[in-house]
């Protein structure tokens, strides 16, 4: 792949955690490492002695230490820091390097004026509420829900939920009622924490209808609270307390309740855009652990860092963002739409919060290239060390643009993971050049293989993305699947105890990584399989068009099937035969006469989930035949209402193309 548009300083060990790290175990270990493959590799053999470094480097707190530090390492199964107790609150709240006063959460929004929590004043935060939640009868194994946004409220709500052992689950407030309680009435919450509304943009948007309806589906739940986040003034809803009850004075002290490393610590869920959400349950030790590994030794962050992701509520990146404060560094919240009053609120937030790692997707990035934004002549973005990109993969063009337009000295890292481990398994590191449209490498302690059709790991060539080795953080389970039957065929099924994500990977000979989709919306004609990346990249790269999807239709018979393509266009064009031909020719040229779509058709939007991502699954059973409301359930889905344009196709095609269509 390309060009190297970033290589890490000479005295990159002197300055980096990555560095400390390898001092410490030439140290304390008596192991020393020429270089990341080196180390890599090492961390993926042996894992009983890497993930005991990490423990032991960073100090974790425990009450009881393990007696062991992996047991059995088949997967499922594998069984991490037996005896161990921990809480993971304790582990966060330590803040190493940071004193009382020191601002470590630093919260904007469209909704309210900035917050700033001081070390000190998270610590009261959480104590207060954690007492609060104990004179609602909280106790750990039981469920808190929050229907918040990304503000101060809901990350102080894990930490005191957390540190009574209880268990935490939050929705982001522009969920549907569906898709919350599709995913509540499987956890069974006590305890539901809800916004009135929120502002998006200048847009006021109303939610305690939701909140009533997610109430009333939920007989579980004992209690309710209130946070008068639209209108101040308001009260809470009927029934319900006030945050301010919640959070109200108390002598009792902030304790945290030892528990074992793999009790549950949250609830997190897959898209749930075909079928019921999965309910994911991540453990206390296990996120600790890789969460301390990735953002120290792989973000370099710590005492000195403002780290941003723009995220919500809903999204695994929340959950990765808010463990920053466990390596010391401060976390920036921000809620609201990154595109008001223009693309550039977010690099002017980095400017006014002093932000030093801004983390992002790849669909903002290349929006903002898109729209032909400068972020460097909009905010002095001097203090930036350090870009993520995450969400989808980021073309070369994406990278191409960062080091252009926004710093040519910052390190850009893509990466990829999922909510099913709650981290990047392939990424960045300070140690490793950057590579025009490449993912770094490997993260530590991820065994990431790509394998071919018949099974064997390949190297330079498209597979199917699998993890052979057990990691922390993989889920301790999904909730209320007692044999684990669900578990094992979501990730193990295809390949017996081996995990299957459901990506295509293709692994360099350096160790770089490029993911080019979705496996089970891959492109396959003729036998020459294409990820949907490239597609996107070549299509997108196009002025004329704004976003697009891709779908292939198998022939039964083995034939080529159809390709058909979606896009949405700049404002003001219609799709005619010379932007049709205009396409071919470069999707032709880019990537092979095979890519060419059979169909182009113009739609006024690509239908995506919450968090972004386009789904091409949904598209394809709703063109396959399959109801709307069958294919995708809409209260997942940023826009429900795109998903209308690909049924009335459907129904269209069925009276031309009654062949490929089945009743």
């Amino acid at each position: 792949m390309g060009d190297v548009l970033w290589t890490p300083p000479a005295d990159v060990r002197e300055r980096s955690q990555i560095g400390n790290y390898l001092r410490w175990l030439r140290e304390h270990r008596g192991v020393d490492f020429a270089d990341y493959d080196e180390l890599w590799r090492w961390s993926v053999t042996d894992l009983e002695a890497f993930w005991q470094s990490v423990w032991d480097h960073f100090e974790v707190v425990a009450h009881t230490p393990p007696t062991a530090t992996l047991t059995d390492r088949g997967m499922p199964g594998a069984r991490w820091f037996p005896g161990a107790t921990l809480n993971y609150a304790e582990n966060v709240l330590r803040m190493p390097g940071r004193a009382d006063d020191d601002p470590v959460v630093i919260a904007h929004g469209q909704t309210r004026a900035p917050v700033t929590l001081t070390a000190a004043g998270l610590r009261e935060q959480v104590r207060r509420v954690a007492a609060g939640l104990r004179r609602l009868g909280v106790t750990a194994g039981d469920r808190v829900a929050a229907y918040a946004p990304n503000i101060p409220e809901t990350y102080v709500l894990l930490l005191a939920t957390s540190s009574l052992g209880a268990i935490f689950s939050s929705c982001a407030p522009e969920f549907g009622t569906r898709s919350v309680t599709d995913r509540w009435q499987q956890i069974e919450p006590k305890v539901l924490v809800a916004v009135d509304g929120y502002r998006y943009g200048e847009k006021p948007v109303d939610r305690r209808g939701e909140v009533a309806a997610i109430r009333a589906a939920l007989p579980s739940l004992a209690h309710t609270v209130g946070i008068a986040y639209l209108d101040p003034a308001g009260p809470p809803p009927e029934g319900a307390l006030a945050w301010s009850d919640l959070a109200a004075e108390t002598d009792e002290p902030l304790t945290f309740t030892p528990v074992a490393f793999d009790h549950p610590l949250y609830v997190l869920y897959s898209s749930g855009t075909t079928g019921l959400p999965k309910p994911i349950v991540h453990g206390h030790g296990g996120i600790l652990l890789e969460h301390l590994k990735m953002l120290a030794l792989h973000h370099d962050l710590g005492p000195a860092d403002r780290f941003f992701w723009f995220t919500t509520t809903g999204w695994m990146m929340w959950n990765f963002l808010v463990s920053g404060p466990a390596v010391g560094a401060a976390i920036v919240l921000f809620d609201g739409n990154p595109g008001h009053p223009d693309l550039g609120a977010l690099w002017r937030l980095a400017e006014e919060t002093g932000t030093t790692y801004f983390g992002t997707s790849a669909p903002f990035l290349l929006a903002c290239r898109k729209a032909g934004l400068v972020p460097r002549e909009i905010a002095d973005l001097t203090a930036l060390r350090g870009v993520g990109s995450t969400g989808a993969p980021l073309p070369a063009e994406g990278f191409t643009w960062v080091y252009e337009t926004v710093g040519d000295d910052l390190q850009l890292q893509s990466l990829s993971g999922g909510t099913d481990v709650c981290t990047g398994f392939v990424g960045g590191v300070p140690l490793l050049a950057v590579h025009a449209g490449e993912i770094t490498c490997r993260a530590l302690g991820a065994k990431v293989e790509a394998r071919s059709a018949d099974g064997t790991p390949v190297i330079g060539e498209l597979g199917e993305l699998v993890i052979t080795e057990p990691m922390p953080s993989m889920p301790v389970g999904f909730w209320n699947d007692p044999d684990g039957a669900r578990y094992r065929e979501a990730y193990f099924d295809l390949y017996p105890g081996v995990w299957r994500h459901g990506d295509w990977i293709t692994i360099n000979d350096r160790g770089g990584c490029v993911i080019t989709g979705r496996s089970d919306a891959t492109l396959n004609r003729g036998g020459v399989r294409l990820g949907t990346a490239e597609f996107y990249s070549v299509v997108e790269g196009l002025d004329e068009v704004v976003d697009s999807v891709v779908v292939h239709l198998e022939d039964d018979e083995g034939g080529a099937g159809e390709l058909l393509l979606f896009v949405v266009l700049a404002e003001g064009l219609e799709l005619d035969d010379a932007l049709r031909k205009k396409i071919c020719r470069e999707l032709r040229t880019a990537l092979s006469p095979r890519h060419v779509p059979d169909e182009i058709h113009q739609v006024r939007a690509v239908p995506r989930t919450l968090s972004a991502k386009k789904l091409e699954v949904p598209v394809k059973k709703i063109l396959t035949g399959t109801p709307v409301d069958s294919a995708a359930a809409k209260g997942a889905l940023a826009n429900p209402e795109s998903l209308s344009a690909f049924a009335t196709l459907a129904q269209r095609r069925a009276t031309t193309h009654p062949e490929t269509t089945p009743a």
